[in-house]
């Protein structure tokens, strides 16, 4: 089975076409090939292009522990980049369906940076989705682990818990995000960041990422964090997201249209052996 492999600000995906799958990777399958020690190792896997009736291609995203996300910043890009590589795409705009809507992306910088037009942000609780009645999820208390803090909740196609604080740490993220991630508030489970908000144009982010667990960078929590600061008037229309593993440029619309520009590196093509298969599958 070949792969590429690529990441976004240390966020790395692997593109697998289903041609080289019979069918579709299965929870275990996706654990082992994601797993750093038994298996290439990678963030998830992008699993296209695939048929598309809304868009020129699709695209499915696996998170490493095999479940299925709606929608990734990184992984659109990556997927862009990868299209590019393929000559399936040219200089032109491309619309890309996910199981979270369609996006458009095109690539720059002769592939070394991708654009993406994110879509929509909403911070209504029935679209993220958030436990209790309608209403927009802004300021609203948590408790977990001993702690109590203040968050936002967001949807660009995945739910997202923004928690705006003065100091924020990667121990901080490793410590409350499962936590956070598995809260009763959040049916569908949720993407968790850590904001700090540096000036009016600069914030800075730690992430915990739902079925991936503390990730160096993210694109869609980058605009969940981002149009949060804006919703909250912290910052601006144009904000740079400050990650572990580098900036991402947002522009929020006035309707919190994201548009995201970050880079993409490629990193290696290979084939997957077929004797990985006889290893135990993870748990």
């Amino acid at each position: 089975m070949r792969f590429a492999k690529y990441h976004a600000l240390g966020n790395d995906y692997l593109v697998i076409e289903p041609g080289e799958y019979r069918g579709e990777p299965t929870r275990a399958q996706v654990r082992l090939i994601c797993h750093r020690n038994f298996g290439v190792g990678s963030d998830g896997i992008l699993f296209g292009p695939l048929p598309s009736q809304k868009a020129a291609f699709a695209v499915r995203i696996f998170n490493p522990d095999g479940s299925e996300a709606e929608k990734s910043g990184n992984g659109l890009r990556i997927f862009a980049r990868y299209l590019w590589d393929k000559k399936l795409i040219g200089a032109e705009e491309v619309p890309i369906e996910t199981a979270g809507g369609v996006v458009r992306a095109v690539v720059l910088k002769h592939g070394l940076a991708v654009r993406v037009e994110m879509g929509r942000v909403s911070f209504w609780s029935d679209a993220i989705p958030v436990a209790g009645p309608r209403r927009e999820v802004l300021n609203e208390k948590i408790t977990v682990g001993g702690r109590e803090f203040t968050y936002c909740a967001a949807t660009i196609g995945n739910p997202h818990c923004v928690l705006p604080m003065e100091q924020i740490s990667p121990e901080l993220a490793r410590q409350f995000g499962p936590l956070l991630e598995t809260h009763p508030n959040f049916p569908n489970r949720t993407n968790v960041q850590f904001m700090k908000v540096l000036d009016r144009g600069n914030i800075q982010i730690e992430i915990w990422e739902r079925g991936a667990g503390y990730t160096l960078a993210s694109g869609s929590s980058s605009c969940a964090a981002a149009a949060v600061a804006h919703r909250l008037g912290l910052c601006d229309g144009a904000v740079t997201v400050h990650m572990p593993g580098g900036e991402l440029n947002i522009e929020i619309g006035p309707e919190y249209d994201i548009r995201m520009t970050g880079p993409v590196t490629k990193v290696c093509e290979g084939v997957i052996a077929s004797e990985m298969w006889g290893a135990s599958l993870i748990s």
